[in-house]
């Protein structure tokens, strides 16, 4: 109830809240004219993010989150150390797992914004354009895929994807959505 509000607040220009909002937002990328016929899309899923949280890293990410924000609290008088993981599902597991994930997201992010491109960020799933060559994008998530040992992402490249409940194409510089059902799971 604390830590979500900040948050969202500080972390809501590469925060992807919906479909609907992603529409928004690749509209805005589009009327900049920044959507070309060559542009790429590049999503990719962090594998296993919850489980994998380092949590000792997390509380220091934590740490300098609060204080850049001008924020304290106090723990209990009782503290329990789990240094990997949390529980799938909750808001706390989620909230930190954002925090972290918007420390680990610095440079990359960085990088789009200088660049003009659009990136952006579901919990474990992100989205985001590209104008240089597929080989570079490719060299770049091989890099990212470095960055931390319990972060892994698997991605994928192309001129149309699926992105949560979107599908984006991008025909020839123009951008067309629609409704997109993710598969049953087998």
């Amino acid at each position: 109830k604390i830590l979500r509000p900040i948050f969202d607040d500080k972390c809501k220009d590469t925060t992807i809240i919906d479909g609907a909002s992603l529409i928004i937002e690749l509209s805005k990328y589009n009327k900049k004219g920044l959507l070309k016929s060559t542009t790429l899309f590049c999503t990719f899923d962090i594998r296993n993010l919850y489980t994998m949280l380092p949590q000792e890293e997390t509380l220091d990410i934590l740490m300098t989150f609060l204080h850049a924000h001008d924020n304290v609290f106090a723990y209990g008088k009782k503290i329990y150390k789990q240094t990997t993981g949390g529980a799938m599902g909750s808001t706390l597991t989620l909230t930190l797992a954002n925090i972290f994930m918007s420390a680990w997201q610095k440079n990359i992010v960085e990088e789009q914004t200088k660049t003009g491109e659009f990136y952006g960020i579901y919990i474990d799933d992100i989205f985001m354009t590209w104008n240089r060559s597929e080989e570079e994008l490719r060299k770049l998530l091989d890099d990212v895929n470095t960055w931390h040992p319990n972060i892994k992402l698997d991605y994928k490249i192309d001129n149309s994807l699926p992105f949560l409940d979107v599908q984006l194409t991008n025909n020839n510089g123009t951008l067309s959505t629609s409704v997109y059902h993710k598969p049953a799971a087998e």
